[in-house]
């Protein structure tokens, strides 16, 4: 299978039995990344996390007082 990361336009083959395969197939709302771009994403949010001013945005979980 052939897939495009949507950050810089790089063509890829995958392995059509790949569980990302068949996810990209089947849900057309997930998209595909490239490795270098993943790294390059992963890299700079531990950078943003180790300054402190970086928040993540987590729903609260209401708690009911009854249950």
């Amino acid at each position: 299978m052939r897939v495009k990361c949507v950050i810089c336009d790089v063509v890829e083959s995958i392995d059509n039995q790949l569980p990302l395969a068949k996810k990209l197939r089947n849900r057309p709302i997930h998209t595909y990344m490239c490795q270098s771009c993943q790294d390059r994403i992963t890299e700079r949010t531990i950078e943003r996390k180790q300054t402190g001013n970086f928040k993540e945005h987590t729903p609260q979980e209401k708690t009911d007082d009854y249950i």
